[in-house]
């Protein structure tokens, strides 16, 4: 039994914590725990126990509750793909966004490495102009039009020069609109294709399949545009070639004539009849199969997919965050319970928002984005955008990562081997007998108890992320040594 200690006269209450997590009896369970989060930000506290029993004879052949914990709970990672929430957990996202990419480039992860030789582009779709912004050129000699040369932090790029005409419905209502424009292009992309072999689609889907995984990044305007790269298969996907007629140069052209085509409507009374289509900068570059000194490569590719997979709008100045009032749903009303009738929401006042837009820490220019969002998602002609709950991210309300069925691996699967392994290690180390999955059955009940540290726990995990970051500096530096 852990001794009562008297930490009267240790003023900060952090240390105070992390003397008495030190002096419990299993301390070295609670460390153990911490380092295998990894540095994690904002772990989730789980209470409950698992069993594993014997299917046959209903025999308990092993069993775990978190009471034999030392804090009585289980921390497991958060999983947040963006770096501004959690670097660790972010880290693991973009590493498997990459093995997904470069295992449908240059195989592996169950891919046969012939997919290496299939005809690949590396597409770019922008969003269109909705008003003159400040701008930087690449090679920094040539002025913005307002006649100043902008460094390349300066928190005026992207912002419009006039934003008084900017059309801040259109940009809010393209970034709402960005994944079905984008699904109207894979649509309008097989129909080119088809058209340039003079075939029909459903020929054309006898012969080849269009495979793909794409990208949403953030501009400094606050706009969405999307990095993707296609592939032609075979009609089996990336374990067959497709047709020699099937280039690369008729890929690039299709891309190019499908972005032109796709329009989507958008009809409401507060802003008239809005024509929504790709910006006019669609950029496709072929990557190469083996030559390893070409701009576009197998890796340089995944490795430039995966950096934006872990950013979110705060890329562009904005917040990593929710504004809508959780107790409303950001409907300013919450029901009365004596009576069931809407009353006014005490947490947010009536507003809606968990915080007030006027006060966000935010450039001008994004406060208009994020107050545009807001207001048209009061509109009933716009309730299924759901604009009021996605308003920190400018109205988008994508997936930042996608792909199509057979490009390669999933991000399920990655996962499930990784936890596999560390079942396996974990198995490993405590000399445990392997166990028939055919014959046994996994019991368990589990109960979320809340998120993040105990200020002692958080010293602990700050260690952690300490010497991990030590330990990928003297790695990087290892490799940079000739």
């Amino acid at each position: 039994m852990t001794p009562l200690l008297d930490l009267r006269h240790i003023v900060s209450p952090t240390v105070r914590d992390l003397v008495e997590l030190v002096n419990l009896d299993n301390f070295d369970r609670l460390r153990e725990q911490i380092e295998r989060l990894g540095g994690c930000t904002e772990p989730v506290r789980l209470i409950g126990q698992t069993a594993t029993v014997d299917t046959a004879t209903g025999e308990v052949l092993r069993s775990y509750s978190t009471a034999d914990e030392p804090t009585g709970c289980l921390l497991t990672a958060c999983g947040n793909r963006r770096a501004s929430r959690c670097p660790s957990c972010s880290r693991i996202y973009a590493a498997d966004t990459f093995h997904l990419i470069r295992a449908g480039l240059s195989g592996g992860k169950t891919v046969p490495e012939s997919v290496r030789t299939h005809p690949r582009v590396f597409a770019t779709l922008t969003a269109p102009a909705f008003g003159p912004v400040h701008n930087r050129a690449k090679n920094g000699n040539q002025a913005c039009r307002c006649g100043k040369h902008h460094a390349k932090d300066d928190k005026t790029l992207g912002a419009p020069l006039n934003p008084k005409t900017y059309d801040y419905c259109g940009a809010v209502l393209f970034n709402a609109h960005a994944s079905d424009l984008w699904r109207r292009f894979t649509i309008y992309l097989r129909r080119e294709i088809a058209a340039a072999l003079d075939m029909t689609q459903k020929a054309l889907r006898e012969e080849l399949r269009v495979s793909f995984a794409k990208v949403a990044e953030y501009q400094k305007r606050g706009l969405v545009h999307y990095h993707a790269v296609i592939r032609f298969d075979g009609p089996a996907g990336s374990s067959e070639p497709p047709p020699g007629y099937a280039t690369a140069e008729i890929l690039t052209a299709a891309i190019k004539v499908a972005a032109e085509r796709v329009t989507l409507t958008v009809t409401s009374d507060a802003v008239g009849e809005r024509e929504l289509t790709w910006g006019e900068q669609i950029d496709v570059r072929e990557i190469a199969a083996f030559d390893t000194d070409a701009e576009l490569t197998d890796q340089a590719v995944a490795a430039y997919v995966a950096k934006y997979a872990t950013k979110s709008a705060d890329a562009s100045g904005t917040l990593d965050r929710s504004l809508f009032c959780r107790p409303c749903q950001g409907r300013g009303m919450t029901p009365s319970a004596q009576t069931g009738v809407p009353v006014e929401c005490r947490a947010c006042a009536g507003t809606g928002q968990s915080r007030p837009l006027a006060g966000l820490a935010v450039e001008r220019h994004v406060r208009q984005m994020i107050r545009t969002c807001w207001g048209l998602g009061q509109r009933p002609e716009f309730a299924d955008l759901k604009l009021w709950k996605w308003a920190h991210m400018l109205g988008f309300r994508g997936h930042f990562s996608t792909k199509s069925r057979c490009y390669s691996v999933t991000l399920g699967a990655l996962r499930d081997a990784r936890r596999t392994w560390r079942t396996e290690q974990a198995r490993a180390h405590a000399d445990l007998p392997d166990l028939d999955p055919s014959t046994t059955l996994v019991v368990g009940h589990w109960t979320y108890h809340g998120s993040g540290y105990s200020p002692g726990e958080e010293l602990l995990a700050a260690t952690v992320r300490h010497n991990r970051a030590h330990e990928r500096q003297f790695r990087h530096e290892g490799e940079d040594r000739p």
